[in-house]
């Protein structure tokens, strides 16, 4: 006869909680992802793209036709002696969107070359021609002379969501078809450019990028291009869990222009913006920080014909909500050139919807001033007229230049300094001295306002309140 021993009260519970632990991980390890199909589905279309870009050294006697005979000689013989530059090597990756040859990268991956090559996964090495490149968008698109090609789909990047599994393949220092994989961490992330464009609504992700995936796909799990890596943030290098691809959507409409006409129009408003925080929300009336506040309009661009004015608070555009200044480029520049859209906006408190008509996109000098000057006492400021010539630099309807600042005062608790020109206080404008002293002298205390001024030709908004 075999006796079962009973299990104790502790030693059911131990049982019972290996067996769910035991479960979890089984169903965890269900919901996990599964690359592998994919991998070996979409790889064949991926490619890798390696550049030259020849030296391009100075030609004897060039820029020495002022060089006495003697002097010229010496030169020309040293420039001889001196060893030639070699050529500029660099690589990326991209991918096919058709099967005729046409490709995809960034246009960083191609600048300046010379010479351009991509290679398949099945070994086949191809020279490739720039068809057209995008420097907005840091996209370029290239064509190999082949036929039935494997290629990609775009997937629909509008419909991302944070915490999406994604899958990049690329070239990352030079190894060919490297798999990585991760998660959309955000999504529509502004970064401007070196010209301080921002038409790019980035997607950003934690797949693991480095150099050599410029310019590769990233994938969603149904096997669609939903984004081409493009930037990464580190200080090593390497990659930090920070990378940004460009939607699919940007992409998709960027190569169809680029096929059509070789060139890409976008949409433009010809307006400055800024963020709006939480006083400037107050001071114009609004009951949260949102939108963008448009510091100056172009007088001869689109926005000041369709009747948008410095201070208005753009917080829709053609259906897209505008949450901060850098969502409205996005929306704008997605826009057709001469089109109409609808802007939503906040203008001295009061909700406005205007027509405007999108136009296309295909320094300053110092301060000076006349000798006239006031002080504004209830601001604390020092003002004199602007010059004419200064007008000109910033192109400035009028305004009041500052000459001094008092500590403390409540336009030094706004953020103005010395050099700097008032346009703009509560919702009137200042137009030259007098205006500025009579608009002074009506302000309400204890009451937070907007004032409008201008940095180094800059416009900028901020929000100030006259004491007691």
């Amino acid at each position: 006869m075999i006796r079962i021993k009973a299990l104790s009260d502790y030693q059911v519970a131990k049982v019972c909680l290996l067996w769910i632990l035991c479960s979890a991980g089984v169903t965890q390890a269900r919901s996990l992802p599964e690359f592998t199909e994919l991998i070996e589905q979409r790889s064949p279309a991926v490619v890798k793209i390696s550049t030259v870009a020849k030296a391009r050294g100075r030609q004897p006697g060039s820029s020495q036709q002022n060089v006495p005979e003697i002097f010229r000689q010496l030169l020309e013989r040293r420039q001889r002696q001196q060893q030639p530059r070699p050529d500029a090597r660099s690589m990326g990756s991209g991918f096919l969107i058709s099967d005729d040859g046409y490709l995809l990268t960034n246009n960083h991956v191609v600048d300046g070359a010379d010479e351009i090559t991509v290679n398949l996964l099945d070994h086949r090495e191809f020279s490739a021609e720039v068809i057209g490149v995008d420097e907005r968008s840091d996209l370029a698109l290239l064509k190999i002379d082949a036929s039935d090609l494997p290629y990609l789909e775009f997937g629909n990047s509008d419909d991302l969501k944070v915490g999406q599994w994604v899958l990049a393949i690329g070239a990352p220092f030079g190894l060919d078809y490297t798999a990585s994989q991760g998660i959309i961490s955000a999504i529509g992330r502004s970064i401007p450019t070196e010209r301080n464009e921002n038409y790019v609504p980035f997607i950003q992700t934690d797949v693991a990028i480095n150099p050599g995936n410029s310019g590769g796909p990233l994938f969603s799990l149904d096997g669609k291009v939903v984004g081409i890596n493009s930037q990464i943030f580190t200080r090593s290098g390497g990659s930090n869990g920070l990378s940004f691809a460009i939607p699919a959507a940007v992409a998709t409409e960027v190569v169809r222009q680029l096929r059509e006409k070789g060139r890409v129009d976008r949409g433009w408003l010809g307006v400055a913006i800024q963020d709006v925080d939480s006083d400037l929300a107050r001071s114009l009336g609004m009951k949260k920080p949102v939108g963008a506040l448009i510091s100056q309009i172009d007088p001869k661009g689109p926005a000041a014909e369709s009747g948008l004015q410095a201070g208005d608070v753009i917080i829709k555009f053609n259906g897209q909500d505008i949450n901060t200044s850098g969502d409205l480029p996005h929306a704008v520049g997605r826009t057709e050139p001469g089109g109409e859209a609808e802007a939503i906006l906040m203008r001295q408190g009061k909700l406005t919807t205007l027509t405007v008509t999108v136009g296309s996109l295909g320094g300053g000098e110092g301060a000076e001033v006349s000798a006239k000057s006031n002080l504004g006492d209830r601001l604390g400021v020092e003002v004199e007229e602007v010059s004419d010539r200064l007008k000109r630099a910033w192109n400035l309807d009028g305004g009041v230049i500052v000459k001094q600042v008092r500590a403390g005062s409540p336009a030094a608790k706004a953020g103005i300094r010395v050099g700097n020109v008032i346009a703009q206080l509560g919702f009137q404008q200042v137009k030259d001295l007098e205006s500025f002293q009579a608009i002074v002298a009506e302000l309400p205390v204890k009451e937070l306002l907007p004032i409008r001024f201008y940095i180094n030709g800059r416009p900028v908004f901020r929000s100030f309140s006259i004491p007691e």
